[in-house]
């Protein structure tokens, strides 16, 4: 409150326009529009505000409810007076008491700062539910099979009305899952109703108006049984029947009639029931079988003859398990029509519908009575452009349909879904065309309210994917898939979501039905199961999967300032809180509290990849977890006014965090498992001391680097990796991880042509091979995680107060992008946040709805050089400040445009490879000093190469689009050598193949070969990194790149020639490496003379390897050697030792190096021969680049002299 409190008093100082135009709308209760069937006594009334004046607050608001639609009116059940208070989300109820199954309509006004009152809204409604002593139904159950696969059940009941129906409502619900249908007539639009909870303690009914439906004389009731996840199949082997083996229904049916008087019609024993209907086998998971010869016609309808059904047996199951419906339906959404239909080369019938969906085929077709056509369903094709359903496990996913040979026939099933954007068809009569298949869309029907857009296609279609992965499987429950044998409602992959899932969608009864499930589902000691609702059997705790337990209430109370929902999950989270610190104990470190990892971590095939994998230690996991949900559980103590919890978990806290860093940190910041996972959870939980946090960083991005800029984070340091990277100065390191696009990476999947998240990383390999069938989902939401990212980081859209009453607009642009904008529809109305670079100018630009407050972070300028809408912000934004850089100003409502002059403005331009070359090939023209024109035609020249099989790729384009931009604003040195040595170019065509190589050349800013006396000359080589595997453009940019390994600290000395050549092999920098190398020492030596005493070599990883393997062939030259984090793939021989007797050489590796022995061969060795030598082992520390000592090494090296 402390945002609004003092802007709002500035703004009733300020005189501020008064508004002519103040609107209330989108009225909700509990987070829905109009809902039917609520419980609780006291209803949350929700609105939002519209005025297209600046800096509008709700001052008051006034709230009437009635039980007629008919305001105003004197019969009010509240009428709430003027209440002072800026709230206008989850206003509680207050007035009469509610009686069951009564509709309640209400409205309400607003006044604004200035005194403005608004017109009374459109008025909305809600309607009461059932209580307990409501009920007077009767459980009732047809005979049946009671098996699994079975055929679906029909139930039915004629009834006679003797007068005009007024108003009518159908309570109704099912063990299984069901469709009601009146005289004819399917009721509502909702599919899989009732939903899925934990039956045994929460069981959904819904509510229906059905005054349309019935009328005076004859009617009918039926409704149909599937076993949906009741009585189905639920995760693998022959795991059926987890809650009963038997369906049934409870129908209770109220009637008002026009005279005032009342009826009811009761599901009983005089309902009759059949099973011999056209479902003949119904399974959510291996899908659905009709024949259409056994349809019967009209059988809901009161003239069918039902005399061949048997009764229905009436069960004994009560009421207390009862819940009105929580959360938003399962709905038919959208409909997909297939792009192509042709026969795979093995004569497969398939059509692509180009987008990887959830929900079903409606087919359409004409034949011959008793023909089948099989649908079969698939989301990928093989590499041979076949039909492929391993990766489905046990699960059939098969529609069979037999026709009845009446003409065109239309069949959708009713009680499966599949996962899916491939069909096969089977027995298909005649030609099958597109207007024959529509793929029907399912999903919970949220509301979408967010987007994401970008000026990069990929990511426009990463953020396709997360939407789509999302629409997939939030299906009633937040499940994991929605295609093999499983879809079950895993907690891990919905805690590491949640928050990007409130972006995408209105998720707020989605969640609070299902957390509600989550604590029903929780033992009495306190663990969590791995899925919600629970049907593997024992409750076992796993780390980053319980702890949706406290991670997601704490996310839909800052996405929706939902308080309530808050206090009714807070007990669970003590609950788990506790039953974690009995089972750590009193060390505080969870050592058996991880069974799952970091899921699907990067995982090399060990003769592919030269790098480790990205496995972190479990117990390091469970720790920092149990760090983080104590954490969540003070913060929602503090929010709730339990002062005694704060204490008391805050002390538990600081003991967690002490043994975090005992076990698991050295003095230096580096932890134990060193994987990017260990990194970002210690850094995102804020689990290691204040002075260690640089240098955990660093380790961090030198994983990266050494990486290749690639992630190895599983499932739950793959949420936190960019925020922890963003939020300790290195976004333009996440702005490397989101734009990979090289396995494994977010846009891999994409390049390989995904429309949804996968499972793994490299679910479909390069070369078009899959991954492990057991475990291979194209359809699987975790990884999607990065969208919270994008729209807080990207676009900058993010909570400043709970439920968005205060904004943050804070982007952190990238010159590789040309825009980002983010919009999401906030309980208090649509938010807007983008940025543009166009010409050099950075624009930042926001729309905040009325009621709430921001403030505008405006990255890296002054005050002095931004203006709002063409005009200058120096009067209008008063309060507007300059902090670290930035530019920070407080705003109310509105929309704003921010446009600066920045350096973060580079246009990206495609054709900007051959717009550099002319641009250097012009300079070189004009350039008389021979270095500077050798640089600019090496330049020009390896812009475009491609001679050496590296073809041109977008980050090519980007690199040269900011050399251009540096070149283009009077640029003639890079920006970030300025005050030290200058890079030059130096390119020469190799004797050995004919082709061009080059080096980097580093000579001081006051360098002249002819006056400056000579200096001492140092040659770095680089690491296989920088090697043959490595395009030579990438080193072409590298001095735009500071913190790359090979030029970091070039310009530490200012008193020597610097050369870092590009060395085309690896191994022991032989064969054309070596040649390379001698080749630019041949060069470089006809340009300068240098002093033949100081002349030194270094090296790191292979580059350390190649300096003592070259060295050894020219050891007359160098008058020391250096070597760090020496790669020596080969032990090192005495003879080779012996070579260096009068040579000095510098070492140092870590003390968990990969190559660690063999450097300590070579250092004893030495050491034998009596070589001048210094050699430091850095400890806690594994093979990574040693920048750090760098410094250290070139003062030694420079102390020597021959």
């Amino acid at each position: 409150m402390k945002f609004l409190g003092t802007f709002a008093i500035a703004l009733l100082i300020s005189g501020v326009a008064i508004s002519q135009n103040l609107e209330v709308y989108g009225l909700t209760v509990e987070h829905k529009q109009n809902p039917m069937g609520l419980e609780t006594t006291s209803p949350r009334l929700s609105w939002k505000i519209r005025s297209s004046e600046k800096n509008i607050l709700q001052m008051h608001y006034q709230v009437q409810v009635a039980e007629v639609n008919n305001f105003p009116t004197t019969h009010l059940t509240w009428e709430s007076s003027k209440v002072a208070s800026d709230q206008s989300v989850l206003v509680p109820y207050s007035g009469d008491k509610l009686a069951s199954g009564n509709r309640y309509y209400w409205r309400v006004r607003v006044w604004d700062q200035n005194g403005n009152v608004s017109a009374w809204s459109t008025p909305a409604y809600w309607e009461m539910g059932l209580f307990e002593d409501d009920w007077k139904a009767q459980w009732i159950e047809p005979v049946q099979k009671e098996q699994a696969n079975a055929p679906a059940l029909l139930v039915r009941k004629k009834a006679t009305l003797n007068k005009e129906v007024k108003s009518a409502r159908a309570y109704v619900t099912a063990h299984g899952i069901y469709e009601l249908f009146i005289n004819g007539k399917q009721v509502g639009d909702e599919v899989f109703t009732p939903g899925w909870t934990r039956y045994q303690d929460r069981l959904q009914y819904q509510v229906y108006d059905i005054t349309s439906l019935l009328s005076k004389g004859e009617n009918a009731i039926g409704a149909m049984l599937g076993d949906g996840w009741y009585r189905g199949h639920l995760a693998w082997e022959d795991n059926w029947g987890v809650y009963g083996k038997k369906l049934g229904l409870l129908c209770q049916i109220q009637i008002e009639y026009a005279d005032g008087t009342s009826e009811m019609i009761l599901s009983d024993n005089t309902w009759k029931g059949t099973d011999d209907g056209p479902i003949v086998m119904n399974s959510l998971y291996n899908g659905e079988t009709y024949d259409a010869r056994k349809e019967m016609d009209n059988w809901s309808s009161a003239a069918f003859n039902d005399s061949g059904w048997k009764p229905v047996n009436v069960a004994e199951y009560g009421y207390k398990e009862l819940i009105p419906t929580e959360t938003v339906p399962v709905r038919k959404i959208e409909e997909i029509k297939p792009i192509k239909i042709w026969k795979t080369p093995k004569g497969t019938l398939v059509a692509d519908f180009g987008q990887n969906m959830v929900g079903w085929i409606r087919l359409k077709v004409n034949g011959s009575a008793g023909t089948t056509v099989t649908i079969r369903h698939a989301e990928v094709m093989d590499k041979y452009g076949e039909f492929y359903t391993d990766n489905l496990r046990a699960a059939r996913a098969t529609l069979q349909y037999t026709l009845n040979g009446k003409g065109d026939e239309i069949y959708e099933p009713s009680f499966t879904f599949m996962g899916f954007r491939y069909v096969a068809l089977d027995g298909f009569p005649g030609e099958l065309k597109p207007e024959h298949l529509t793929g029907v869309v399912i999903h919970s029907d949220m509301e979408p309210i967010g987007t994401f857009e970008c000026s990069n296609p990929l990511i426009n279609q990463l953020q396709k994917n997360i939407q789509w992965g999302q629409k997939g499987n939030f299906l009633d429950v937040p499940t994991d898939c929605p295609q093999r044998d499983e879809r079950l409602g895993w907690t891990g992959d919905a805690q590491a979501f949640v928050r990007t899932a409130a972006y995408n969608m209105d998720v707020a009864a989605f969640f609070t039905k299902w957390l509600k499930d989550v604590a029903a589902e929780q033992s009495e000691a306190g663990a969590i199961p791995f899925v919600v609702p629970n049907v593997l059997g024992s409750v076992r705790a796993s780390a980053g999967w319980a702890d949706v337990v406290t991670i997601a209430p704490w996310t839909m109370y800052k996405v929706y300032g939902d308080k309530e929902l808050l206090a009714t999950q807070y007990p669970s989270m003590k609950k788990y809180v506790d039953f974690v610190r009995r089972d750590a104990g009193r060390n505080y470190i969870w050592e058996d509290g991880s069974v799952f990892g970091d899921w699907l971590f990067f995982k090399p095939e060990l003769s592919k990849w030269t790098v480790p994998d990205g496995h972190t230690d479990q117990d390091l996991i469970a720790t920092a977890f149990y760090a983080y949900s104590t954490q969540l559980l003070i913060k929602a103590a503090e929010v709730l006014g339990n002062e005694a919890d704060v204490k008391e978990y805050s002390d538990l806290l600081e003991k967690i965090k002490q043994a975090f860093s005992e076990n698991y940190i050295t003095p230096t910041g580096r932890i134990i498992s060193h994987s990017q996972t260990s990194y970002v959870l210690a850094l995102m939980f804020d689990l290691l001391p204040e002075a260690q946090k640089n240098n955990a960083v660093n380790y961090l991005v030198d994983n990266i680097r050494s990486r290749g800029n690639h992630l190895s984070t599983g499932f739950l340091g793959t949420p936190y990796i960019c925020h922890v990277l963003s939020e300790n100065g290195k976004t333009d390191v996440a702005y490397d991880l989101l734009l990979q696009e090289e396995f494994p990476s977010w846009l891999y999947p994409v390049k390989m042509g995904a429309t949804t998240i996968w499972e793994r990383w490299d679910g479909q390999k390069p070369d078009s091979t899959f991954q492990n069938v057991s475990m291979n989902s194209f359809n699987h939401y975790a990884y999607g995680a990065i969208g919270d990212w994008m729209y807080r980081v990207v676009a900058g859209m993010e909570i400043g107060a709970p439920g968005y009453k205060h904004i943050l607009i804070q982007p952190q642009p990238s010159s590789r992008l040309d825009h980002a904008e983010a919009t999401h529809e906030s309980k208090y109305g649509k938010i807007v946040s983008g940025w543009k670079i166009d010409n050099g100018n950075l624009t930042v630009y926001c729309t905040i709805p009325a009621n709430t407050t921001a403030t505008i972070t405006l990255p890296k300028t002054k005050i002095n050089k931004i203006r709002e809408n063409g005009k200058p912000i120096t009067g209008s934004f008063p309060n507007a400040k300059e902090e670290n850089g930035n530019v920070v100003i407080e705003v109310g409502s509105g929309s704003y445009s921010f446009t600066y002059n920045t350096s973060l403005a580079v246009k990206i331009e495609k054709d900007a490879p051959d717009q550099l070359a002319n641009l250097m090939n012009s300079l070189a023209a004009k350039e008389k000093n021979p270095l500077m024109k050798r640089h600019f035609e090496s330049i020009a020249r390896f812009t475009k190469d491609t001679t050496h099989g590296f073809d041109i790729t977008d980050e090519d384009i980007e690199s040269a689009s900011m050399v251009l931009n540096f070149f283009k604003n009077g640029g003639t040195e890079w920006e970030t050598y300025k005050d030290g040595p200058r890079p030059l170019m130096m390119s020469f065509k190799s004797l050995t193949d004919g082709k061009y190589s080059f080096y980097w050349l580093f000579i001081p800013q006051d360098f002249n070969p002819k006056k400056t006396k000579q200096l001492p000359f140092y040659m770095e080589l680089h690491g296989s990194g920088g090697g043959r595997n490595n395009n030579p453009r990438r080193m072409l940019y590298h001095p735009l790149q500071p913190e790359i390994a090979g030029v970091t600290n070039m310009g530490y000395r200012k008193d020597g020639l610097f050369i870092l050549p590009w060395g085309r092999g690896d191994k022991f920098y032989r064969d054309i490496a070596e040649t390379d190398i001698l080749e630019v020492l041949a060069d470089f030596d006809k340009m300068f003379k240098t002093d033949p005493k100081r002349q030194y070599m270094y090296g790191f990883s292979m580059g350390g390897n190649g300096s003592f393997h070259i060295g050894q062939k020219t050891l007359d030259r160098w008058a020391a050697i250096g070597m760090y984090s020496a790669a020596f793939l080969q032990e090192p021989t005495k003879e080779e030792a012996a070579k260096f007797k009068n040579t000095p050489v510098w070492m140092a590796w870590g003390e968990l190096e990969r190559w660690k022995d063999n450097n300590v061969i070579l250092k004893d060795l030495l050491e034998q021969e009596g070589v001048d030598l210094s050699w430091k082992e850095v400890k806690n520390v594994g093979h990574r680049y040693l920048g750090e000592y760098q410094e250290d090494m070139l003062d030694w090296l420079n102390s020597k002299s021959k």
